[in-house]
């Protein structure tokens, strides 16, 4: 069972991903990776609400934790993403993109699990 909630997840993740990632690529343009800056900007912060909601306030079983954070979490943001795109920046000689792209992610990433925890806590 644990396996299929995080296939589940997983699979409306990579949905839910291409769906974000496409859609702010075409609005903003190619030039810069705001498709995954954003899936990975809204991860961070659904992973902080998520973890107050099910761990702190209902004590979910982990067929939830599984579901949501591991599967639709897991497959909705990217790390590998994130790191060949910096690379790619590098090797093209766009070290200031690469570093603007570096700092806005690890920033926004950590405060909006921040703000998520914040928001859940006052919610909850």
């Amino acid at each position: 069972m644990h396996w299929l909630a995080i296939a589940l997840g997983g699979a409306f993740g990579a949905v839910a991903r291409a769906f974000i990632a496409g859609w702010m690529q075409k609005s903003l343009g190619a030039g810069f990776p705001f498709g995954t800056l954003a899936v990975n900007f809204i991860g961070s912060f659904v992973i902080g609400f998520l973890f107050v909601l099910l761990v702190e306030r209902l004590n979910m079983p982990g067929y939830w934790r599984e579901l949501l954070v591991v599967g639709f979490l897991g497959a909705l943001t990217t790390f590998s993403t994130f790191s060949l795109e910096i690379v790619n920046f590098l090797q093209h000689g766009q070290w200031h993109i690469a570093l603007v792209y570096l700092l806005a992610s690890l920033i926004g990433c950590f405060t909006l699990t921040w703000l998520g925890l914040t928001v859940g806590r006052v919610i909850f």
